[in-house]
């Protein structure tokens, strides 16, 4: 089993689902126009892959080979009606603009297959650290995304943070371009290819530059040596 400090690693950078794994992309793309529908994706995501992982690991003794996938399924499924319907309740009008994706969690590769990856074959404690790992990595990359196209699309950032925090979050919006027209190209789904596509790029450069050997200075003596 691998420690929760290489768990929080591979979920949050070296295997990230959607800057590495390249798993949810659909939801990645089509909601990341701003931050805060990022944001409530996310947790929901997130939420979803602790509980199913959790269970998924608690019942592993006892589901069948033959049967295991139906029943992660069904279990996936339960825990994103649950969601669906807590986010229907309270908070409504995110709940709206999120629309279908909230019910296609069900279909994130990523969720089925850390439940049969890991899950499966892990302690509970490790499956909830992997999952929590993993949306947050999700998650993170939902932000940040985001972010970039909200700022480049509008201008703005934080913007409909109500939507989530209630009305006092309201006036939290920061205006980073003032008087901005927009750009277009930056919330249509041209625009997410693009800057996700950015993204994963500097995160290649990083990496690489971490991987690169440290070059070691040799001293070489100032006399030669004696015979």
């Amino acid at each position: 089993m691998d420690s929760y400090t290489q768990i929080l690693k591979n979920g949050l950078w070296a295997n990230n689902q959607a800057f590495v794994a390249l798993l949810g992309l659909c939801p990645l793309l089509a909601v990341s126009n701003t931050v805060i529908n990022g944001l409530g994706l996310g947790i929901a995501t997130t939420l979803t892959l602790i509980l199913s992982n959790t269970i998924v690991s608690i019942i592993r003794h006892h589901v069948g080979n033959e049967i295991r996938l139906p029943v992660f399924v069904l279990i996936i499924a339960s825990i994103v009606t649950a969601i669906e319907l807590i986010m229907n309740a309270f908070f409504y009008e995110l709940y709206l603009i999120l629309g279908i994706f909230i019910p296609l969690i069900v279909t994130n590769c990523s969720i089925i297959g850390r439940a049969e990856a890991y899950a499966s074959k892990n302690p509970v404690g490790a499956s909830a650290i992997d999952g929590f790992a993993m949306g947050t990595g999700f998650t993170a990359a939902l932000v940040i995304l985001g972010a970039m196209r909200e700022i480049l699309g509008s201008g703005t950032l934080l913007a409909n943070a109500h939507l989530m925090f209630g009305e006092a979050a309201r006036d939290i919006t920061i205006h980073v371009i003032s008087d901005y027209e927009g750009f277009l190209l930056a919330i249509l789904p041209p625009g997410a290819f693009i800057g996700l596509g950015l993204i994963i790029a500097l995160k290649n450069v990083i990496d690489k530059r971490i991987k690169e050997p440290r070059k070691q200075i040799v001293e070489l003596p100032l006399t030669p040596k004696k015979a």
